[in-house]
């Protein structure tokens, strides 16, 4: 007969997020038992997750890293597979992986306020109780991208795929392809994908702010050289924090000033193969994320003439390509649908409180880590104009100080309470919050 296993936390997730949890828990709450429940059987999250190639991060490393554990690689803007080793190396070093239970999903939590404790039905038939959960699975569908239907798709004869399920088999040398999108992983597919292909373009609906940046941060290496690990780690992420929020008020004060800065760079890189088009979003910068170029890769593929970005909408899909409603036709052998995402919030979990169900939609966000009349659970979700880590981090510590709040005042439960009267709703952001990392503070609500 077996005993239901019980611990005092329990974390969603082994990513970025799943492992900086551990490590907290660990490091600030030694007295806590907790285990970290991952569906997949690695460690790692979007970063084992997504195989297209030429996969890196759109942040620094030094602020998307550990603030704990120092990134010792040279290069800043890093490829896949090195963030894949440094999440690994972390779980190791810290020993969190001995608290890993991987291929389990959880499927449902509920609360019984009785018992003051969650039940997490998980995939595979178990059950396990804890007393506090936290989540760190993501905002996203781990089982599919988001493809819009576009218009006669069927009649294409080619490869259609989209980069959250890239095939590593795909031979696309020599191949005419077609990447649809603008954001992020187009972006980074582009120059990768030419390296290999006949032509690569670049089909965007709308441009997107694109900034270059050197995959190599030439400050941080040069503390690496003079200063410990730690002390070169924080002086570099701190310097990367402080550059961040100064180009943040940048665009909110000065749009107009940072606009014609960032369409001047690109056009600098590009010379005679620029195109305003191509590179004049409709909105200012930060009202949605910028894209990085590392190296100026992009603009060397599009000088080289082995790539290059079409701003255009597609009228429908023909057996070897795709017409546009300006007439163009592209030819394709493969089309890369990199359109983005589909959005899930908390690992697609059922969620229960006293045999309720509940609508995450109807309730408010308190500091971005819990949720309103939601007993003993929290959310780690990162920043939308800085690197994910930042604030996931802050998540963590506040979780940590407060379960050793609850502790020492003998509390067993606490929940957040929105105050109808006094606040308004609005739907919840992030981009704002960077500069809660320069200063914060902490307000519980919490009853026996």
């Amino acid at each position: 007969m077996s005993t239901k296993k019980s611990y005092d936390v329990v974390i969603i997730g082994a990513g970025l997020s799943g492992i900086g949890a551990g490590y907290h828990l660990k490091d600030k709450c030694p007295q806590v038992s907790f285990a970290i429940i991952e569906g997949r059987s690695a460690v790692g999250g979007t970063w084992d997750l997504f195989k297209y190639p030429g996969i890196r991060s759109d942040s620094d490393m030094y602020t998307f890293g550990f603030g704990f554990n120092p990134w010792k690689n040279p290069q800043a803007i890093a490829d896949g597979p090195s963030i894949v080793k440094y999440i690994n190396e972390t779980a190791d070093k810290f020993k969190i992986r001995d608290h890993i239970q991987f291929e389990k999903r959880v499927t449902s939590s509920a609360w019984n306020s009785a018992d003051k404790k969650w039940t997490l039905e998980l995939s595979t038939g178990e059950t396990i109780d804890c007393n506090f959960l936290f989540t760190c699975c993501g905002y996203y569908n781990y089982e599919h991208g988001y493809e819009p239907k576009f218009p006669n798709s069927e009649a294409f004869q080619g490869i259609k795929m989209h980069p959250q399920k890239w095939d590593t088999s795909l031979d696309y040398s020599d191949k005419n392809i077609v990447i649809i999108g603008s954001g992020a992983t187009a972006v980074t597919l582009l120059p990768e994908l030419a390296k290999k292909a006949k032509h690569v373009t670049m089909l965007q609906r709308s441009p997107t702010y694109i900034m270059n940046l050197p995959k190599e941060d030439a400050t941080a290496n040069f503390l690496k050289k003079v200063l410990p690990a730690q002390w070169a780690h924080q002086m570099a992420r701190w310097k990367n924090i402080l550059l961040g929020i100064a180009l943040y008020q940048t665009s909110r004060l000065f749009p107009a000033f940072l606009k014609n800065l960032l369409k001047n760079g690109v056009k600098k890189q590009l010379g005679e193969k620029y195109e305003e088009k191509n590179f004049d979003p409709k909105y200012n910068p930060w009202d949605q994320r910028l894209c990085l170029v590392p190296d100026n890769d992009l603009f060397e593929t599009i000088k080289s003439g082995k790539g290059k970005i079409v701003t255009d909408t597609i009228k429908t899909f023909h057996a070897d390509g795709i017409e546009l409603d300006s007439g163009e036709i592209l030819p394709a052998d493969i089309v890369v649908t990199a359109t983005g995402l589909s959005l899930q919030l908390l690992g697609g979990m059922k969620l229960f409180v006293d045999d309720k169900l509940v609508d995450t939609s109807k309730i408010h966000a308190y500091k971005g880590v819990m949720f309103s009349e939601i007993p003993n659970f929290a959310i780690a979700i990162g920043y939308t104009n800085a690197s994910w880590t930042l604030k996931c981090d802050l998540n963590c510590q506040f979780v940590a100080r407060m379960l050793n709040y609850m502790k020492e005042k003998n509390f067993s439960v606490v929940v957040p309470q929105f105050d109808y009267d006094k606040l308004t709703s609005k739907p919840i952001v992030s981009h704002t919050c960077i500069y809660m990392y320069a200063y914060t503070y902490i307000v519980t609500c919490c009853y026996k």
